[in-house]
């Protein structure tokens, strides 16, 4: 992807009310214990005049097709509802906001079929160096700052005239274009950008009493140590949601739980469903032991 031609077309689709994308590709070791093993996510970063969305490209891609799934079923008026329980497109499920000019900073993600929304009670304090560097097409600077239970270290360019960045990473003068901690697990780098009108992306209305995997209800907003408390209940029962909603909706019939075991067969029996779900989170449990936020989930 090419830059934008001239940083003042960027500030002219600032003020028109476009959005500015910016692409991170996410570097990540999930198990520390396997450090060869290294994944890797395009992240995006929207920019508008309100604040900043951070989020994974291939997440947005799986969640637009599942809306868009649902909404079909809902124009068909069948009453019968099929949630096809898959493993989880994309590897990062979380997205970040930051609301100007206070840059006020929330957390959100799904454990099973709950939405939270987590406030941060702290902001980025930066060290910023003299070292310079380039940074692919971008003049960058040095910045340090510990956070989340890391230390990072950053590079900034004011080329790009946005005090933000990936993650819950902002305030320095210009544009984060590169951050990594200092293990090395985890490291977002700016590969490109682009600038685009904003859509409207709300989700399909679910008939009331239905929800879907955190569709059709609204975000529980919490603060991190009530967060810590669940999910240390949720390691301890990863299934618990999901048998809760399969009870309330019996005697309608109207949702099937369906997912596939590790050779590929389908199932829909709804305690095998919840045991294999069980294992799979688990299993999940052990090999991602590396979260970028530490502090977050001890």
């Amino acid at each position: 992807m090419k830059r934008i031609s001239l940083v003042l077309m960027i500030i002219l689709g600032f003020f028109s009310f476009a959005q500015n994308r910016f692409f991170y590709e996410y570097k990540f070791i999930p198990d520390s214990t396997n450090k060869a093993d290294v994944k890797k996510e395009m992240m995006l970063l929207d920019i508008d005049k309100n604040g900043s969305n951070y989020y994974s490209q291939d997440k947005f891609i799986a969640d637009s097709t599942m809306k868009a799934d649902m909404e079909k079923q809902l124009k068909a008026a069948s009453g019968n509802f099929t949630i096809n329980r898959t493993e989880r497109p994309g590897q990062v499920g979380y997205k970040i906001t930051k609301a100007y000019p206070d840059f006020k900073t929330f957390l959100f993600l799904k454990i099973s079929t709950d939405s939270y929304k987590i406030e941060e009670d702290q902001k980025p304090e930066w060290k910023i160096l003299p070292e310079k560097q380039k940074v692919g097409e971008y003049n960058a600077q040095k910045a340090t700052t510990t956070f989340g239970g890391r230390e990072w270290t950053a590079w900034f360019s004011t080329d790009l005239p946005f005090q933000d960045g990936p993650y819950k990473f902002y305030g320095l003068p210009g544009l984060i274009v590169k951050i990594e901690d200092r293990t090395g697990s985890h490291s977002m780098t700016l590969v490109g950008n682009k600038t685009f009108h904003i859509t409207n992306n709300e989700e399909p209305q679910l008939p009331q009493g239905i929800q879907i995997l955190g569709m059709g209800g609204k975000d529980i907003e919490t603060n991190k140590k009530q967060f810590k408390k669940v999910w240390k209940a949720y390691v301890n029962d990863p299934a618990k949601n999901m048998r809760e909603m399969m009870m309330k909706n019996t005697d309608t019939n109207r949702v099937v739980f369906k997912t596939r075991s590790a050779d590929g067969r389908e199932i829909s029996d709804p305690n095998q469903v919840f045991r294999e779900m069980e294992k799979r989170a688990k299993e999940g449990f052990k090999k991602n032991n590396n979260p970028i936020e530490p502090d977050l989930y001890n």
